[in-house]
């Protein structure tokens, strides 16, 4: 009797761990076309081909709005959830992404900046182009006003002055959207996927959930104002590195030492320390790699607490810490991912 209540007990266990759970995996584009940058696009036929994937291989595609309201409130989501990004709002979303789009019936999210569809710049969508994909249900959300770097100072600008500043561009963005399109989901994508604890804080006081550029999956223990998307665009659009990230799973991190991505002056080497659930992860099995400078061996505090740190300074501008584990009961890797952002030596930003 004792050895069947144990085998049921096992099973019953093992049915939790394979139950639907609220997490997602975000998916973000910028072009669909083979005339525009390579570093921010893909082909039409890529995207084409990985819309299919998703198709015939029992992957759910929701909104966006959906996924955030079962992260919101804990609540299950199918096994296998995806949704679709596209930041910006260029032309090539409606001439070659939304023909697909439709085929499937697959929802989706365009993240639009004000200025640049304002000025009419070659290669944005219109005016006319936003409305009609919202009026086919697309869903519309704030990618700043003018799609700035919204972390940095200007000139002798304070802190204060900063805030305010910021506070006003994304409510202004956000109520232009309202009044062009009769849409306010208050969903922000940071411009360049850049973002601080204080920018957090202005997203967080004005009820917007935000999302980022590190990769990995969204799921229970992930910040609501910075939710992790998967860039697809260059060597990233390769459809079998891509399956990969489809099927993965969020890294169940509890705790944090470090959440904000800016690195302060001269500490150029993040000693990131990660307090993990390990029900269904082996630590020996968790990898972490540091941009540029490749796998990096982690260092175990604990049971569960690892510590990640990189061996020469991090490059002035974007970079992140990446880790990977494979599950043990489940389909999948679980994925994280830590950005980081630093100016250069002399204070001075890469791009001024």
């Amino acid at each position: 009797m004792v050895k069947k209540i144990a085998l049921l007990l096992a099973v019953f266990s093992l049915s939790v761990l394979h139950c639907d759970a609220n997490a997602v995996v975000i998916l973000q584009y910028h072009h669909v076309s083979e005339n525009t940058p390579k570093s921010t696009s893909v082909t039409p036929s890529q995207f084409a081909e990985q819309m299919q994937y998703l198709a015939d291989n029992d992957f759910t595609v929701i909104s966006l709005t959906h996924a955030v309201e079962s992260l919101k409130h804990n609540t299950a989501l199918d096994n296998n959830s995806i949704v679709i990004t596209f930041d910006d709002g260029y032309e090539s979303i409606i001439n070659n992404a939304a023909p697909i789009l439709v085929a499937h019936q697959f929802p989706y999210t365009v993240f639009i900046s004000v200025a640049p569809i304002d000025a009419g710049f070659k290669g944005m969508m219109s005016w006319q182009d936003i409305n009609t994909l919202s009026e086919q249900g697309v869903t519309i959300a704030n990618h700043s006003w003018g799609h700035e770097h919204l972390i940095r100072r200007q000139g002798k600008e304070t802190q204060d002055q900063w805030q305010v500043r910021v506070e006003d561009n994304i409510l202004s963005t956000e109520a232009e959207i309202l009044k062009r399109t009769g849409q306010s989901v208050k969903m922000f994508a940071y411009p360049y996927g850049e973002y601080t604890n204080k920018l957090e804080a202005i997203l967080a006081k004005h009820g917007f959930v935000g999302f980022g550029q590190q990769s990995g999956a969204a799921g229970e223990y992930a910040s609501l104002t910075a939710l992790p998307r998967f860039p697809v665009a260059n060597a990233f659009a390769d459809l079998a590195s891509l399956t990969v990230k489809f099927s993965s799973l969020p890294m169940p991190v509890i705790k944090q030492n470090i959440s904000d991505p800016l690195l302060v002056s001269g500490q150029w080497r993040p000693k990131l320390v990660l307090t993990l659930d390990t029900q269904d992860i082996y630590p020996h099995q968790v990898m972490c790699f540091i941009q540029g400078q490749g796998a990096k061996k982690t260092i175990w505090l604990s049971e569960n607490r690892l510590s990640i740190q990189a061996s020469s300074d991090l490059a002035p501008g974007r970079s992140r810490y990446n880790c990977t584990a494979p599950s043990k009961t489940k389909t999948g890797y679980y994925w994280f991912s830590q950005a980081w952002i630093r100016p250069q030596d002399n204070g001075h930003w890469l791009e001024e």
